[in-house]
């Protein structure tokens, strides 16, 4: 389907000059060490500060250094403890005031170096900075996977990459969306519109059988969900999340803020979604980019 130019507006746009994005970091940062050695960046886009909530223990500030970057530090866990709350959560009321709070410091942080859009690399508190300006984030999952007419490859760390193995799946992707602003306990971030995936990546059980995982899966039910430290099946699924990086978020993270920040996605305004391409804006789906460089609309 191609469609005319003037029908159709780019999702997001900065004229004359490259996009200014904040790098949010939570650990080790080699995502964002990806997108910082990029062939791409200080063209279409650069790093206007790289931030963090793990100042002291993540590799932010090193990364900030090594790339002559600005730097800010906002540390969740002394933020929570210094208003009274020992637990970092979400889960009750006094704890999302809190998030809330801590969200407004961050923003009063980051106003001065004029930021266009963010980037999630790794980063692990939910904040409604999100809706302050687009947030791309990397998620360790196929959002594009459907299971009763809901994506079902959702959830934090590890959870995606274990969903997908008990689902039988042969393989993982990577995907880039636009992180929403969560609600409640923190629903919603992964609803945003999928800019991006990798190409397949193998799934590896280590040798261990399917039915072996799925029975420590159901042993967790028996113990109200709980996870044994460091069980069969988390190993497995730690295993080839480290494999997804590697192969799917290296490979398709800078290429799709690339595009982003090059205007090169669009919308109809009617829930139409757009790539520009040769010229035109196509429908797509979303794109997936390859590890050889190569990409390809889904239609």
């Amino acid at each position: 389907m191609n469609c005319a130019e003037n029908s159709i507006q780019p999702l997001f746009s900065v004229e004359n000059r490259a996009a200014r994005a904040a790098v949010f970091i939570s650990g080790e940062g080699s995502n964002a060490v990806k997108l910082l050695e990029s062939e791409a960046y200080g063209d279409k886009w650069e790093a206007a500060v790289i931030v963090s909530d793990r100042p002291e223990t993540s590799n932010a500030a090193d990364i900030a250094a090594r790339f002559g970057l600005p730097f800010e530090g906002l540390d969740i866990k002394k933020f929570y403890e210094s208003h009274g709350e020992q637990r970092v959560s979400l889960m009750t009321p006094a704890g999302r005031e809190v998030r809330e709070l801590w969200t407004e410091r961050l923003r009063e942080l980051i106003a001065p170096f004029k930021v266009d859009f963010g980037i999630l690399a790794g980063f692990v508190p939910l904040t409604n900075i999100s809706s302050d300006f687009p947030c791309l984030n990397i998620h360790p999952g196929d959002l594009l996977y459907l299971k009763d007419d809901s994506r079902y490859l959702v959830g934090l760390h590890k959870i995606p990459v274990e969903r997908a193995i008990l689902e039988g799946l042969d393989t993982l992707r990577s995907s880039v969306i636009i992180a929403q602003a969560y609600s409640g306990g923190g629903e919603g971030m992964d609803s945003g519109p999928v800019l991006a995936v990798s190409a397949p990546v193998k799934i590896d059980l280590n040798g261990y059988t399917l039915e072996t995982l799925r029975s420590i899966a159901a042993e967790r039910e028996n113990l109200g969900g709980k996870r044994a430290a460091g069980d069969i099946l988390s190993e497995v699924a730690a295993a080839n999340l480290e494999q997804l990086k590697r192969q799917g978020d290296w490979t398709t993270f800078p290429p799709a803020v690339e595009a982003f920040a090059s205007g090169r996605y669009g919308t109809d305004g009617h829930g139409g979604f757009f790539f520009y391409d040769a010229g035109e804006w196509l429908a797509i789906r979303t794109v997936e980019f390859s590890a050889d460089g190569t990409y390809r609309l889904m239609r």
